[in-house]
């Protein structure tokens, strides 16, 4: 097996201050598993209508209407990982009536608060994009002109 971290700067693991590494060896965070947590962290906070931009946002309406799929949890979620930091970015929909800055805040505190506790990541940034507002009249439209009979 040849050698593949000729290109990186080699750390040295007793002395790293990381969780991650020690002298018994190395774990390795996935960009996925970093995702998915900040996604599910910004989803418990109140005042999150839902993630993603618009395009992201048809594709996950899509991928709910077929049978058997699974939330994408990560849906709205980028992420940058190092061997130690991570960087987050977040798109999302707010409820019509929540205070941005707020709700920012509270997203912020909450995906830090969760990645770091359970990746041991040290999180250096969240930037968060509120691509729209919910209004609650909007689903009702929706919901008329795709249930017309029973």
């Amino acid at each position: 097996m040849a050698d593949q971290t000729t290109d990186r700067p080699r750390t040295d693991v007793s002395t790293s201050t990381s969780a991650l590494a020690s002298d018994k060896g190395k774990t390795a965070i996935a960009d996925t598993v970093v995702s998915k947590i900040a996604g599910m962290a910004t989803r418990e906070v109140s005042g999150v209508y839902n993630l993603g931009g618009g395009s992201a946002r048809a594709v996950g309406a899509l991928r709910d209407r077929i049978p058997g799929s699974r939330t994408n949890y990560s849906q709205g979620v980028t992420v940058e990982v190092g061997e130690r930091q991570a960087a987050i970015d977040v798109d999302l929909v707010a409820e019509f009536g929540v205070a941005l800055a707020d709700l920012a805040a509270g997203v912020r505190r909450n995906v830090i608060a969760s990645v770091e506790r359970m990746t041991g990541l040290e999180v250096t940034e969240v930037n968060i994009t509120v691509h729209d507002v919910h209004l609650e009249n909007e689903d009702d439209s929706d919901a008329e002109s795709t249930s017309r009979v029973e």
